[in-house]
């Protein structure tokens, strides 16, 4: 079948999040069951550098609201992938990809840009598939001003995955003159535009990425106000859990860490990993202490403060070793800070990012710290889990689907999981995997190999997406 994926974000060119990710594995992952799939995204500042690897494509005139704007696009062919870029110097080319006044106004540029995108490609896809609020108005603008241009566009069917329900591009009412129509109700939401509404109100089918996340955004809890548009398409919405590149992702064959292992050699390996990272944290390198890491965003939504709560009593009375890599909160930076120089031989941090310096946490430490708030599905435990590291997550959204809880009785389990969002009990499963490695090293062991038994492969999860596509198309 034919997809066009529209996203604001993908990877390498554009990435503030797991949006951009999702935007190259999962067309990437459809291209290889044998569908044709294009990918459409803004020209941003960054990309130019990409500009002389570009084929133009052609120009769209687009009016908003009484503003006349030129699009020019663009063709890269990058892995395989057909990816569009969308420019518009005065919208797009920009130091940051959000967060700017015109937002409401950037972003109905390129929801008209990828329905106006149609004509100059002569592609007219199956499945528009779009993704979170940055597209959330197109399918309100493809039945208010183009099914009717021609039966191509009439047939076209579209899905809108969720990834973070927070986030719904709210504006104030003004922006709505920029549609083009007669005041409707479908993107006004507490007397705002809401652009996300507007695309559970009109797209095809909605999708979120995990199955718990769905059921959970159903409700008061997690709708974030969006719980009643969401329970009235409830019978359209459907929760496909992520997966990861098990390619990039490979212990056997990353290139980013130091000794590659698989599951026939795995412990011995991760134990030399460890002992490189270790040293290269200026650590006491004890082996028969288990290192525990968290890799991610310093956020409220993530549990930080959580982890701040315990995480110096946790050091106190117990020998573990702790990694921390993260920015965010100006607050958190400074506790993984204040951590490492009370413990500065069991404790270190690295504020920032760095891909390589990841890979080698996700393949030295024996447990991963995950205690999210809510996490609509999550990655983080994915890597861990197939690099043999063991999960502590809360029983939240993505997390919950993905990491079985320790069964002490029946030694299964590929992780440790507490269900409240209390710091007492992410202590205590702190402290149950430190001890479990420490007395009974056997049974840990064998949960670092069900854990990396565990299938979250981007084909698993393409083949849900083709079958939600042939259920959207009725084939």
């Amino acid at each position: 079948m034919k997809i066009l994926f529209s996203s604001s974000e993908v990877f390498p060119f554009s990435k503030t999040g797991g949006l951009a990710d999702m935007a190259l594995f999962l067309p990437k992952s459809l291209k290889d069951l044998g569908h044709e799939v294009k990918i459409i995204t803004p020209y941003y500042k960054s990309i130019s550098k990409h500009h002389k690897e570009m084929t133009y494509k052609g120009t769209k005139s687009i009016v908003m609201g009484g503003i006349e704007t030129i699009v020019h696009y663009y063709e890269l062919i990058y892995q395989g992938m057909s990816f569009i870029f969308v420019q518009n110097m005065h919208y797009f080319e920009r130091d940051h990809l959000y967060g700017y006044n015109d937002d409401a106004e950037r972003f109905s540029c390129f929801s008209y840009a990828i329905l106006e995108s149609l004509e100059v490609l002569d592609f007219y896809p199956q499945i528009l598939h779009l993704n979170d609020w940055q597209t959330g108005m197109v399918p309100y603008l493809l039945d208010e001003h183009y099914r009717q241009k021609n039966d191509d566009y009439y047939s076209i069917h579209t899905l809108l995955t969720i990834h973070n329900l927070e986030y719904q591009g709210s504006f104030d009412p003004y922006v709505a003159r920029f549609f083009n129509t007669d005041f409707n109700y479908t993107y006004i939401h507490f007397d705002r535009v809401n652009f996300l509404k507007a695309g559970i109100e009109r797209a095809s089918k909605i999708n979120t990425v995990s199955p718990t996340y769905r059921n959970e955004v159903l409700s008061q809890e997690y709708g974030f106000t969006l719980d009643g548009a969401l329970n009235s398409r409830k019978s359209d919405f459907i929760g496909i859990l992520n997966g990861i590149d098990d390619e990039v992702f490979n212990p056997k064959t990353d290139h980013l860490i130091e000794f590659n292992f698989d599951k026939r050699n795995y412990f011995n390996q991760k134990q030399k990993n460890k002992e490189h990272i270790l040293s290269h944290f200026n650590l006491d390198i004890d082996l028969n202490e288990p290192l525990v890491t968290y890799v991610g965003r310093l956020a409220t939504q993530k549990g930080i403060n959580l982890m701040t709560s315990i995480l110096e009593e946790v050091v106190e009375y117990s020998n573990a070793r702790f990694i921390l890599m993260g920015s965010g909160n100006d607050s958190y930076e400074e506790f993984f800070r204040y951590l490492s120089f009370k413990y500065p031989k069991r404790v270190s941090n690295y504020i920032g990012f760095n891909e390589e310096i990841a890979h080698k946490l996700y393949a030295s430490s024996d447990l991963f710290m995950m205690p999210s708030r809510f996490e609509p599905c999550g990655l983080g435990q994915l890597i861990a889990m197939r690099y043999g590291t063991l999960p502590i997550v809360r029983e939240t959204g993505g997390l919950k689907d993905t990491v079985e809880p320790f069964d002490k009785y029946n030694d299964t389990g590929t992780g440790f999981t507490f269900r409240n969002y209390e710091a007492f009990e992410l202590k205590e499963k702190l402290f149950e995997g430190i001890q479990l490695y420490k007395d009974n090293l056997p049974i840990f062991k064998k949960l670092m190999k069900q854990a990396m038994d565990k299938d979250y492969s981007l084909r698993t999860m393409a083949l849900s997406y083709e079958n939600l596509y042939q259920i959207i198309l009725g084939v």
